[in-house]
């Protein structure tokens, strides 16, 4: 989640100093959302009950198609750091997946001020780190302080711009009462306070605060307050996870009591699917993240389960560079909302797993509205026309001309989901009938990021999402003071940039649901409609294949997976 590279893919500026080993292989980063796991066409299911009654015991075998580059959870930007992150640490709230509310987890209850600016959280007294030593108010701030500020003589950068951004200070009234300041109003951050995905704030022991960022890359050091603690860490292949002793302080909504029932996780870098897909039909593994698109009817045809979930937050969107020739022109940032076929997207390319964008909000997201009758519908003589008003014109070889110019669209996107590369493929091909030449760069994380650094200047799109269950997560993303993903400016011909910024900053300015709903829709109107600052792709899903013995998985409400409730079945 880095503004200043624009990156809506979570990815976090890294907060250390680059490390030894390097950057590694691509990352998950989109996942899927929602607390409870859905089997195709089912609906939620019990968390824990499976066949029967949970089962104490065993080891978990998961794979993941990346690895945890480092086992600080406030460091990883990654699907698989964020996923193991979860289940070392806690957090303050749980987010009600299928609803959004906001629930007890480390803080009982929590109330704030009517500018938003000060939240006062009431800390549950019984919980301690793996360590021994108690979860309080100066813990709060400790993290809090250091994850918004950085450490410089510990390798520590800043994290906070986006997730906690105008953050002042945390106040210790007492030992159970942590009060958080911003210079801002900032309703975005009661959602914040649960956030489990990348560069999370996850609360990690005063004795691992005092230590630098090489010293943080032995898992033993790395203390936290979650249902399982570190056995091992070996960068690229694996992480394995074991029980917490006495850890009984889930989030009161998962309904678990004690301990976690698995003695042992074993997260094993699987890069490709096939093999992943291999060693889950041999039984080398018990289940695997990121199952390729091809492989989902037939592992199911196998008798393996398929859960899955849609990603609450953003859709995968094409980001319009405002500012860089010839995104520039808003005809072609409509004709290219207007010049794909979304249904023949969703035949050839998505599975039940997916589904086409209709907004750039998540549906899942309060706030969502459905843009599929207006703008974001498939209507190529309308894009024609577009282009045509606008003094594009055919060149010999099909590409549109202007001044002398081809309409050249250069897109920067991740190759970390499967469905990304196919997607963009039809996308070019229908946007190529137009005269519309779509160039595509998909590429591994590191690339990405390195390239996304000098988007403002190289690249019309960049092709990814953010996962978020806020609205504020429009702001995050859009304003021109933050994420600002168009790249809006003085030169962003024909956008008034103070309206986009005064209408994105509303979201942050209640909590009232109606009042949020509302100026959701506005902000939605200027990005996809009057500005056409992005055009929404698809919804990208996190899919789980895993054996029948396998039972209680959850996804929560930012698409991370935890495994408090996980058990294995028949004598597995």
């Amino acid at each position: 989640m880095v503004s200043d590279l624009r990156s809506s893919i979570e990815r976090a500026a890294p907060r250390r100093k680059k490390w030894p080993w390097g950057a590694g292989i691509v990352a998950v980063l989109l996942i899927a959302v929602s607390g409870f796991a859905l089997t195709r066409g089912g609906g939620s299911g019990a968390q824990a009950t499976g066949d029967g009654k949970p089962v104490h015991g065993g080891t978990l075998q998961f794979a993941l198609i990346d690895y945890q580059r480092s086992p600080d959870p406030q460091w990883g930007t990654n699907y698989a750091e964020s996923l193991i992150g979860n289940n070392i640490t806690d957090k303050l709230t749980w987010q009600d997946p299928d609803t959004g509310e906001m629930t007890p987890w480390l803080a009982k209850s929590w109330e704030y001020n009517k500018n938003l600016t000060e939240f006062t959280f009431h800390l549950r007294t019984d919980v301690t780190f793996s360590d021994g030593t108690p979860f309080d108010s100066a813990v709060v701030k400790a993290n809090f302080d250091q994850y918004v500020h950085g450490d410089r003589k510990l390798g520590i950068l800043p994290n906070g711009a986006t997730l906690l951004p105008g953050y002042i200070e945390t106040r210790t009234p007492d030992k159970h009462t942590a009060i958080i300041r911003f210079k801002k109003p900032l309703a975005s951050f009661l959602q914040a306070s649960s956030f489990t995905a990348n560069a999370q704030p996850g609360f990690l022991s005063l004795s691992t605060l005092k230590l630098s960022a090489e010293q943080r890359t032995d898992p033993k050091k790395v203390i936290g307050t979650g249902p399982f603690v570190y056995q091992s860490w070996k960068a690229q292949v694996s992480t394995v996870l074991v029980k917490r002793k006495g850890y009984n302080w889930s989030p009161p909504a998962l309904k678990h009591q004690g301990e976690a029932y698995l003695n042992k996780i074993v997260f094993s870098t699987i890069p490709e699917a096939s093999v992943r897909t291999g060693s889950l039909g041999s039984g080398a593994i018990d289940a695997t993240l990121d199952v390729g698109t091809t492989d989902e009817k037939s592992l199911a045809d196998q008798g393996f389960e398929i859960i899955h979930r849609a990603v609450s937050g953003t859709s995968i969107f094409f980001n319009f560079n405002s500012r860089l020739f010839p995104t520039n022109d808003i005809a072609v940032r409509k004709a290219i909302q207007l010049g794909w076929n979304r249904e023949a997207l969703k035949k050839t390319v998505l599975t039940d797993s997916y589904s086409v964008a209709t907004s750039v909000l998540g549906p899942s997201v309060s706030g969502y509205a459905d843009y599929s009758g207006s703008v974001l519908t498939h209507d190529p003589k309308k894009a024609e026309q577009l282009l045509e008003k606008a003094g594009w014109k055919r060149g010999p070889d099909g590409i549109r001309v202007k001044d002398g110019k081809k309409l050249v669209v250069k897109l920067l996107g991740i190759n970390n989901l499967v469905v990304n590369k196919p997607a963009y493929e039809s996308i070019q091909q229908d946007l190529k009938k137009l005269g519309i030449d779509l160039q595509l760069t998909v590429v591994p994380i590191p690339d990405y990021s390195a390239n996304v650094a000098k988007a403002k200047t190289d690249w019309n799109i960049t092709a990814a999402n953010r996962s978020r269950n806020d609205p504020a997560v429009l702001n995050l993303q859009y304003s021109p003071l933050l994420g600002n993903g168009s790249y809006l400016g003085e030169d962003s011909t024909g956008v008034d940039v103070d309206e986009v910024t005064k209408t994105l900053g509303r979201l942050e300015l209640t909590l009232d649901p109606a009042e949020r709903k509302q100026y959701a829709k506005a902000a939605q109107d200027l990005l996809l409609d009057k500005y056409a600052l992005v055009s929404p792709v698809y919804n990208p899903s996190q899919v789980i294949a895993q054996a029948k013995y396998v039972h209680g998985i959850i996804f929560d409400a930012q698409s991370r997976n935890h495994f408090v409730n996980a058990w294995k079945g028949n004598g597995k």
